[in-house]
């Protein structure tokens, strides 16, 4: 999986300059931006890679449990780094903090520890952490399919949210921002989306058949209601990043001959046609937002497409190195960005020595997070998981040796071949025969009919006894 690595690498770096650009690069921002947006383009791509990997991790392991633990060993240690450093930055006046506006620090918390405050109407305190609200959806989207037996269904899935999604942009469908919170407010919306996401996930992990389904298709109804009606993002393109994902599921499949390249295929086409349909159709945004977005869109997915096809082609160690640190770039660099602009400020002209800077600044600091965070977090979860999974093992049923029938006035009959008699038989057999006459190299010893024991060499008939008790001895 070297080139997915070199996916992720790329795609961290991309959106890294995205927002370092808005500090260091304004006038060259400026011009690139209309024309090309930077920031989708990297969001993209790692959405199509997650798409290829997760539900191929999840059928791997064989258990929701294990999944889950998983995916909270993965995202949760640096998840809680970054966070305790923005909050650590912002205590000691070398930042300023998002604003949460009127909403209480106890519910944007409680929305912020189910990764999908995105999606329940709560600032993200790091701007970054609203594509995980996306992910979290995903996940128990993939989970509900596993549950239900419709995992390998993803093609027709993907198909299904870029026609719901290009068909919303025709009829004129739009929604508000938070929708939904907007409506039934956003603390009750946040105390039963955070009931439900653990109900959904504690009942797909348990044994019960009946419970895992339960859980499972509870948690994707929490999705399918919360990214249309109650995300950040237009309602079309909440439901175009979900496609992509699964398309990205739907190539996966095709490589490992779960489906055809050409069902993959139109998979793609129509998922690519949708979402630029969906994108130029829609009158909210000016034109030169719709050509970056599309420009973006198609550049994400011919680029995962050229590393798929180079996919058995040598990867640069560098790239795959980068594309290991990758998620500690994409949540720290944030903070850096945020004490850089306490601290110094903006700059009002393009410096590209201080994005060098800030690289090597970011680059060294994420190799040392991912060593002593992130690996000894998903080692913690792949110990827990293998106490934790259920044994595939079938054992062996017992039998019960059956009693001797015994007749009135009659001995008991003993058995055939009890187990010392066969023991008894094969030892016997075994050193009765003469060492000669076993299959041995046809070397001068065996031809004079000399039996070679260690280094000694004896000729003439051998006894049983002196054979054996040398074999023993051996």
């Amino acid at each position: 999986m070297a080139w997915l690595d070199a996916l992720r690498g790329i795609a961290a770096l991309v959106v890294v300059f995205e927002h370092a650009s808005y500090s260091f690069m304004p006038e060259f921002r400026q011009e690139l931006m209309p024309q090309f947006n930077t920031g989708r383009y990297g969001i993209l791509v790692f959405f199509l890679v997650s798409g290829y990997i997760i539900p191929a991790s999840l059928e791997r392991r064989g258990c929701v449990r294990t999944f889950w633990i998983g995916r909270v060993f993965r995202m949760y240690p640096l998840w809680a780094t970054a966070i305790a450093s923005v909050l650590a930055v912002n205590l000691l006046g070398l930042a300023n903090m998002r604003d949460f506006g009127h909403q209480d620090t106890a519910t944007a918390t409680v929305a912020h520890v189910g990764l999908l405050q995105e999606l329940l109407g709560t600032p993200s305190v790091l701007l970054v952490l609203w594509t995980l609200s996306y992910e979290m959806a995903f996940y128990l989207l993939v989970v509900a399919l596993y549950t239900v037996r419709l995992h390998q269904r993803s093609a027709a899935v993907a198909i299904t949210l870029a026609v719901l999604a290009a068909v919303s942009v025709a009829a004129g469908i739009t929604l508000p921002d938070s929708a939904l919170s907007g409506l039934v407010g956003t603390g009750l919306l946040i105390g039963l989306a955070s009931g439900a996401l653990i109900l959904a996930i504690c009942c797909a992990s348990t044994g019960s058949p009946a419970l895992r389904v339960f859980g499972g298709v509870l948690g994707g109804v929490l999705a399918l209601v919360l990214v249309p009606l109650n995300g950040t993002v237009p309602l079309w393109e909440g439901l175009i990043i979900l496609a992509v994902m699964f398309l990205g599921t739907a190539v996966h499949r095709a490589e490992k001959g779960q489906s055809s390249w050409w069902w993959a295929g139109c998979t793609a086409a129509v998922v690519v046609a949708c979402a630029v349909a969906g994108a130029y159709w829609n009158s909210d945004e000016a034109p030169f937002t719709r050509q970056g977005w599309i420009l973006a869109f198609l550049l994400a997915v011919l680029t995962f497409g050229v590393a798929l096809a180079w996919r058995h082609r040598r990867i640069p160690h560098w790239l795959i190195w980068l594309g290991t640190i990758s998620y500690s770039v994409y949540l720290l660099h944030p903070v850096l960005l945020a004490v850089s602009d306490g601290t110094i400020g903006r700059w009002p002209r393009d410096n590209p020595v201080l994005v060098v800077a800030f690289l090597a600044l970011l680059l060294p600091l994420c190799a040392l997070t991912y060593r002593y965070i992130e690996a000894p977090g998903q080692a913690w979860g792949r110990k827990l998981a293998r106490r934790v999974e259920p044994s595939r093992r079938t054992p062996a049923p017992r039998v019960r040796p059956r009693k001797p029938q015994v007749s009135p006035g009659k001995p008991p009959i003993p058995p055939e071949n009890p187990p010392a008699a066969r023991h008894t038989t094969r030892h016997a057999a075994r050193h009765a025969t003469p060492h000669a006459a076993r299959s041995i190299a046809p070397d001068r010893a065996a031809v004079q009919g000399d039996v070679s024991v260690g280094s000694r060499v004896h000729t003439g008939r051998v006894r049983p006894s002196q054979y054996g008790s040398r074999s023993r001895r051996l």
